[in-house]
């Protein structure tokens, strides 16, 4: 005869299994989890890979370390992020004194503390997961409670990669005690929002994931597949295939010196001075999305472009995300092999440069803007303006034309990319000694023309009414 507790735990178990079928046959993917803790990114291999960085004491892991001790992060700033580095070292020296610290700087915010409800619930999230085993009875209770309120007030709020970063973080650390084990939450986020409205945003070649959202995308897209093995990317191959290398080339040659360690900076629209701390939080996206597939080639080539000593984040904030995300290991192949001009027409982005040195003369088109970047300075281009001049970078020329575009251009390469045109036109297509042909323009309004090898003619390119 079964015991009673043996009996129940079968009970519970042919509950569970019921609850997926269910799932599975109404939605297709099963979204509850039952994986034990930690949940939240720390897998049993990361787990190993961070435990031997601490033992042969890695660069990296020293970093880390003295961010920690240094009394820094514990010193009332939220925006250091003081219980995520104090939970990550807990969780990887079973340090309780500094597991401690971590509890109680979260248990102390509100709402004046962080920028928002959604941050809060973020690192509220991952603390309760990575410091489960240090809590009382008593704290478990008030943190998920706190959680669960700001899990509801999440979800009034307009639906942003940020705010669902928080909802999916949030479910997975309070699965044991949501009903149906997080499953209607991430359900919903990944549904929904992802495959119901960015994936045709995206899909539509309109700019549905910001650049500085990246890291929080990668932290939920491993979160979700981690703990319900559904991967994002399925919605979006061809978008995800193209990313690393647009992350790349989606930097300014020219590094910028920041506190601790030189920084590269991604491209914004805006007319401003480098942020090192958005160029920290690129750099921790770049370790993220290498995670996420480390066989694939575009991957290796970020992997490359990212272990450089002189980049590695050395700062309170960034030591924790350098330290949990980056694979010294893990091989990479070399950024310098790449193209000089990339283009993608998914989202009618172009990038080009003269070479893969830090003083490289360099082009950008993204999301309708228009830069040059030269002698260390971005200039950016006011919409209708042309280019001072055609940029020949490579095997290509680009230029900018201003409509009605009707004047002659000098070809005399094998690529000629024409900027800020009408998106998905029609235009007629005229180069010295050959036949005319109708070309259409990108999502971005970027007109891609090739020529024979050699080519040395005059074009004549016109909107075709």
């Amino acid at each position: 005869m079964l015991r009673q507790s043996h009996f129940v735990r079968l009970l519970l178990a042919a509950s569970c299994l019921c609850a997926v079928a269910d799932s599975q046959t109404a939605g297709g993917d099963d979204f509850h989890v039952y994986r034990d803790g930690p949940r939240i990114t720390l897998t049993a291999q990361r787990l190993r890979l961070l435990e031997r960085e601490r033992e042969r004491r890695s660069p990296r892991w020293e970093n880390f370390e003295a961010a920690v001790k240094s009394g820094q992060l514990f010193t009332g700033v939220p925006s250091l992020e003081p219980g995520i580095a104090g939970a990550l070292y807990y969780r990887i020296t079973k340090d309780e004194a500094i597991g401690r610290k971590a509890i109680l700087s979260l248990m102390t915010l509100g709402p004046k503390a962080t920028p928002n409800v959604t941050d809060e619930l973020r690192q509220l999230a991952i603390v309760f997961d990575w410091c489960a085993p240090l809590l009382t009875k008593t704290e478990t209770d008030e943190l998920a409670a706190k959680l669960e309120l700001e899990l509801r007030q999440s979800a009034a709020e307009t639906p942003t990669v940020a705010s669902q970063n928080a909802r999916v973080l949030a479910a997975i650390a309070l699965a044991d005690r949501l009903p149906d084990a997080g499953d209607s939450i991430l359900r919903d986020v990944v549904e929904k929002w992802w495959r119901g409205k960015i994936v045709p945003e995206v899909a539509a070649g309109r700019p549905a994931i910001a650049r500085q959202d990246m890291y929080l995308l990668f932290e939920m897209m491993h979160a979700i597949r981690d703990n319900t093995k559904v991967d994002l990317r399925e919605s979006l191959v061809e978008y995800f295939k193209m990313l690393p290398l647009e992350y790349i080339v989606g930097h300014y040659p020219s590094p910028f010196p920041g506190s601790q360690n030189d920084v590269r900076v991604p491209v914004y629209a805006e007319n401003r001075e480098p942020d090192t701390v958005e160029a920290g939080w690129s750099r921790a996206a770049g370790l993220a999305l290498v995670a996420y597939d480390t066989n694939a080639v575009n991957h290796q080539f970020v992997q490359g472009w990212l272990m450089n000593d002189r980049f590695q984040m050395r700062d309170a904030l960034g030591a924790t995300y350098e330290f949990l995300w980056a694979n010294p290991y893990q091989p990479g192949l070399s950024y310098a092999t790449l193209p000089l001009v990339f283009h993608d027409p998914q989202t009618g982005h172009v990038f080009a440069r003269s070479s893969w040195d830090d003083d490289a003369t360099w082009i950008g088109y993204f999301d309708g803007t228009l830069q040059l970047f030269q002698n260390s300075g971005v200039q950016t281009l006011r919409p209708g303006t042309p280019l001072p001049r055609p940029l020949r970078i490579g095997t290509a020329v680009i230029t900018k034309a201003v409509e009605p575009s009707t004047a002659k251009l000098r070809l005399d390469s094998e690529t000629l990319f024409v900027l800020g045109l009408t998106p998905n036109a029609t235009y007629g297509v005229e180069v010295d000694d050959q036949e005319l042909d109708f070309l259409k323009t990108d999502v971005g309004g970027t007109l891609v023309v090739k020529a024979p090898e050699g080519t040395d003619a005059g074009i004549r390119v016109w909107r075709v009414p």
